[in-house]
C-alpha cells in the first residue's frame, strides 16, 4: 500500500519528537508543516531547531508496460537562528550541527524502509537524497534543506464505483 501526505507528515512528526536534539513536544514545537516561503518569509514564532516538513509534489511514470510508478518529491528543512549574522564560526557550527541532524534522518529514514510498520518511507530511495544550506539573513534563519524521493506503485484503474456513467 503506497504512503499518503498524513502518513509522511506522522512520520516525521515522530522523528522530531524522537531525535534528542530536535525534542519536539505538544508543549513545545519543534516540528512544523509549510511550504518553503511561508517558513523563511512569514513565520516569527518559532522553536528551534525546527523541522519543517514541505508538501510534496508527485509525477507518475509508465516506462510503456502499464506498470505505473508515483514518485513523490518531498522535502524537509531543519532551521535555526543566529542572533549575530556576521558570526561566521556560529553559522558554520549550526550548519554542522543541521548536517548531521540531517544524516541522522536519513539514516533513520533507511532503516525504517524495511520496517512494516513505517509506510510513509517504505519506498524511500537514498540515491535520491540532495542536500544544501539555506540562509535568509533578513530573519536571521539558517538551515538546511534535504529532498528525496518516495516511489511507490500507482494504481492508474478506473473504478467504475466512482463514475456516474448514463
Amino acid at each position: 500500500m503506497a504512503s499518503t501526505f498524513s502518513d509522511i507528515v506522522q512520520y516525521f512528526r515522530k522523528i522530531a519528537a524522537e531525535h534528542i536534539l530536535i525534542g519536539h513536544r505538544d508543549i513545545e514545537k519543534h516540528f512544523y508543516r509549510f511550504e518553503i516561503d511561508e517558513v523563511l518569509t512569514g513565520l516569527k514564532k518559532i522553536n528551534y531547531p525546527a523541522l519543517i516538513l514541505e508538501g510534496y509534489t508527485y509525477s507518475l511514470h509508465d516506462n510503456k508496460s502499464d506498470n505505473v510508478i508515483k514518485q513523490r518529491n518531498c522535502a524537509f528543512m531543519l532551521l535555526g537562528h543566529l542572533s549575530d549574522i556576521g558570526n561566521f564560526d556560529a553559522m558554520h557550527d549550526l550548519w554542522d550541527a543541521q548536517e548531521q541532524i540531517c544524516d541522522d534522518i536519513v539514516a533513520r529514514m533507511k532503516a525504517d524502509k524495511r520496517n512494516p510498520e513505517c509506510s510513509a518511507v517504505r519506498d524511500f530511495d537514498l540515491n535520491s537524497v540532495d542536500v544544501k544550506l539555506i540562509a535568509n539573513e533578513m530573519d536571521k534563519n539558517y538551515g538546511i534543506r534535504c529532498t528525496f524521493t518516495i516511489s511507490s506503485s500507482g494504481n492508474m484503474e478506473v473504478d467504475p464505483h466512482k463514475w456516474i456513467i448514463e
